[in-house]
């Protein structure tokens, strides 16, 4: 005898199906904990080898305990970029595309200073 299929299973038991969506598509309510400072959320994301690999390095190296921690450590440096592009980005609107003044006492950079600024590897 063959055996039963999923979809043979769920019609002899009454049972309605799971219908399968796709991981893009699928989303889910946050799920409260509570933890020491609050309550807090899980959250899942999925990780290419090459990904994983590169996170469990930086865990290592910063000495990082458990991936919600190098998470957190990521998120809090995506948060504070955020702010830097959001910061400059009102001030270009600020002065309407022209240059910012320089403080008193400052020259403005010259042109093979900006050069030189920008080839400048870290």
């Amino acid at each position: 005898m063959a055996p039963k299929t999923e979809r043979q299973k769920n019609r002899a038991s009454g049972a309605t199906p799971r219908r399968r969506t796709s991981t893009a598509a699928r989303t889910s309510q946050p799920r409260q904990k509570q933890g020491g400072s609050g309550a807090t959320s899980v959250a899942q994301v999925r990780l290419r080898p090459d990904e994983l690999a590169d996170l469990q390095q930086v865990m290592q190296t910063l000495k990082l305990h458990s991936l919600s921690d190098a998470l957190r450590e990521g998120l809090r440096l995506l948060s504070r970029e955020a702010t830097e592009v959001a910061a400059s980005q009102e001030i270009r609107d600020f002065y309407q595309g022209a240059q910012a003044p320089t403080p008193a006492g400052v020259l403005p950079a010259t042109v093979d200073e900006l050069a030189a600024a920008d080839e400048t590897g870290w």
